[in-house]
């Protein structure tokens, strides 16, 4: 039987091999964002042979299962997969699987599983030459943004370790100032996780600041060969056109390195889709749920 149990730091050099074997381009594989996000659903993980797994929990405490990343017998994984869902008295359920894996379960498993879109957690992915120049007439909006912005007296830097304190306290402003829920809660334990191993996990960040005071922190991470993924990105609205700002200021810092950038999912918050849609995603990494019978 699988052993499920807390990712720690001492695991990122035998999850990253497992997650380079797969090169999966989801904001789920990287090994940053599964152990600051992991108070979220409660995630657990564990190795099988040359496979990397994640489970997580429902608010109801059933497992569910992000796609094994690393490389062996699918078959087999997913026999031992099942085998702890039936455990637990419920069917399988895998998520995060994109439109390159559903081949696989057509071809192992016809008939035995159905199959849903979850539009709420498919990943943004953009051109990193797109975010940099902001080229032609649909980002004449950002363009007029970042024209808005440099009227301020403002600073950016990429983030050092002398930032954190403030980069901290600024996130924790942002987060007194909003409603607490789990998610948020979740949110603020991911953030303190990303500034407490920020070097070990190989993060980058960007920083701005305008009369010495920060007012928008962004962070990042190499995802896979040709990505970079962004996990973070605060900033005060007061000051017009910041978010627009933050976001070319990073991208141009770290984006000569990368083909693609992804920005995560909207969650399906009807702001958040509309932010990353008027940005142009050159696609959406579709995401589904796979649920055996």
């Amino acid at each position: 039987m699988l052993d499920f149990r807390d990712i720690a730091i001492s695991d990122k050099e035998h999850i990253n091999r497992c997650l380079a074997m797969s090169d999966f381009m989801g904001c789920e594989y990287t090994f940053a964002n599964n152990m600051a996000w992991k108070r979220l659903s409660d995630s657990k993980i564990a190795f099988y042979k040359d496979f990397y797994i994640v489970c997580s929990r429902t608010e109801d405490n059933k497992p569910y299962f992000v796609m094994p990343s690393g490389s062996g017998d699918y078959s087999e994984i997913f026999a031992e997969l099942k085998k702890y869902s039936d455990s637990m008295g419920v069917p399988l359920t895998i998520t995060g699987v994109t439109e390159k894996s559903l081949p696989l379960f057509r071809e192992l498993f016809p008939d035995s599983y159905t199959v849903e879109y979850d539009r709420d957690s498919s990943d943004y992915i953009y051109l990193s030459n797109a975010l940099v120049h902001l080229d032609g007439k649909k980002y004449h909006s950002k363009r007029n943004h970042l024209k808005h912005f440099s009227q301020y007296d403002y600073e950016f830097s990429v983030i050092t370790e002398k930032d954190f304190d403030d980069c901290i306290y600024f996130c924790t402003m942002d987060y007194n100032g909003r409603p607490h829920n789990h998610s948020s809660v979740a949110e603020q334990y991911a953030v303190n996780t990303y500034f407490s191993y920020f070097q070990e996990m190989g993060l980058t960040g960007g920083i701005i600041r305008i009369g010495g005071k920060v007012t928008a922190v962004t962070i990042g991470e190499r995802l896979n060969s040709d990505t970079f993924c962004v996990h973070i990105e605060k900033a005060d609205r007061s000051f017009n056109g910041i978010y627009t700002a933050i976001n070319n200021m990073f991208v141009k810092s770290v984006g000569g390195d990368y083909r693609y950038i992804n920005r995560e999912e909207d969650l399906g918050i009807e702001g958040l889709r509309k932010s990353k849609l008027s940005y142009h995603p050159v696609f959406l990494l579709n995401k589904y749920v796979i649920n055996f019978k």
